[in-house]
């Protein structure tokens, strides 16, 4: 990949303590978003229950927050790009914190919904803008592994926020969870206001782009349109079309293996303990995944591991539901299925913001993440689709096994002689 503006001196120097606490306080960013997404996962029957909702009502509010991901990440970039990472990712937390907090108050499914986009949207900026400073902030040697912690860390949120909702949901009722949720993200952006130091590499553009706009009052080259445009310039538009719809399929099945694994054992035969059970495995492997990436991709580089694991990956797809009425297998299968799947998406936002260059870099990023959004939206669509069309478990664990590969070529064609890829 091109995408390196590299200010001599910073890339060199040694992770002091101020980058790894920038990188500490993404990192709990990153927890808090994770928890305040899968909140309405959690509370969902509750709030159906309450307010007596169909089930298309029930899906509409639980897929609004990635809607919402989906527009915060596009959005924020070119804004990230002219006023700078840590000032979209402070409003990206004002607005989900204040998004939860008065979801409490919420009186129907209505307002409740609109509550949720826009929670979404501050959660799809903080992605963004999180990983981009952590990339930006993070030395050279440290930086596979920093944006790697950052994938966890949103794992860690999902998972600490199921425990938090079940405790709250079954003590005092749904509303708390929002209203917990959105003290905890208020007050980590509090912590952010008063720690959070900005991106030296765009400090130093930002300085440079000032002092060229006092000789050129008329250049308009920060403007969004323009920012968007400089993506698909004929010598970044590869990059930025492979790693967009290779990240839209990666999320795609891990959105379907995630939400449709519990329900597919059940449906074909297998007891409903043994379909929890694999989904909790799966959760299991993917705390582990993301990790992995981050410790081995300096060693083995980070591309490389990348296409392995999708492939790998596709291969184990195809042998969950064989591999179901063996317990010792099954364990294995699904853990190293999470471990995969989750690792696979830290190397590509590891490989995102590597693909653009700084003036670009967080539009660029936040275009990918907002198409790989897009494949965690329409996943549970298409397999709702096929299943009606009668398609069995196996068939469908077939399907998104064969959009690894897909991702798997589009990876290697986004890296195919780029200097980024060869040294990462």
């Amino acid at each position: 990949m091109r995408g390196e503006t590299t200010l001599k001196g910073v890339d060199d120097i040694a992770m002091a303590s101020s980058q790894w606490r920038v990188i500490g306080l993404c990192m709990l960013f990153n927890v808090i978003d994770g928890m305040d997404v899968m909140a309405m996962a959690f509370t969902g029957s509750s709030v159906s229950a309450e307010w007596e909702l169909t089930g298309a009502q029930l899906g509409m509010l639980l897929s609004a927050s990635l809607v919402g991901m989906a527009l915060g990440s596009l959005l924020a970039g070119p804004r990230a790009d002219h006023y700078g990472r840590r000032p979209l990712l402070l409003a990206g937390l004002s607005l989900s914190g204040l998004s939860m907090l008065l979801s409490f108050w919420s009186p129907n499914q209505s307002l409740l919904m609109l509550l949720r986009l826009l929670t979404g949207i501050g959660t799809g900026a903080v992605l963004v803008a999180a990983n981009v400073l952590t990339y930006e902030r993070a030395s050279q040697h440290r930086r596979n592994l920093a944006i790697a912690l950052q994938s966890m860390a949103f794992a860690l949120g999902a998972s600490l926020g199921g425990v938090l909702a079940h405790a709250l949901n079954t003590s005092v009722g749904w509303r708390y969870v929002f209203l917990a949720g959105g003290l905890i993200t208020l007050a980590a952006g509090v912590a952010g206001a008063f720690f959070l130091r900005e991106s030296a590499q765009f400090l130093v553009l930002d300085q440079q782009r000032h002092q060229s706009l006092s000789i050129h009052p008329a250049a308009t080259s920060t403007m969004p349109r323009s920012k968007y445009r400089a993506l698909f310039t004929p010598a970044q538009w590869q990059q930025t079309t492979s790693l967009a719809l290779a990240l839209l399929l990666l999320m795609a099945c891990f959105y379907f293996v995630m939400s449709w694994t519990p329900t597919l054992m059940t449906l074909n035969g297998f007891s409903e303990k043994e379909g929890a059970v694999s989904g909790v495995l799966l959760c299991v492997g993917g705390m582990s995944g993301a990790l992995l990436m981050g410790l081995a991709a300096n060693r083995f580089g980070c591309w490389r591991l990348l296409l392995g694991f999708l492939l790998l990956n596709s291969v184990l797809m195809t042998l969950i539901v064989p591999a179901a009425g063996l317990s010792g297998l099954a364990v294995t299968v699904c853990v190293v299925t999470g471990l995969l799947l989750n690792g696979a998406i830290a190397g590509l936002f590891t490989l995102a913001p590597q693909a653009f260059d700084t003036a670009i870099r967080t539009t660029g990023v936040g275009v990918v993440l907002a198409t790989g959004r897009l494949g965690a939206i329409i996943s549970p669509v298409v397999a709702g689709v096929l299943l009606d069309a009668h398609w069995t478990a196996q068939d469908l664990f077939m399907f998104f096994a064969g959009s690894q590969i897909v991702a798997a070529l589009l990876v290697w064609y986004s890296c195919r002689g780029s200097k980024a890829c060869s040294s990462s």
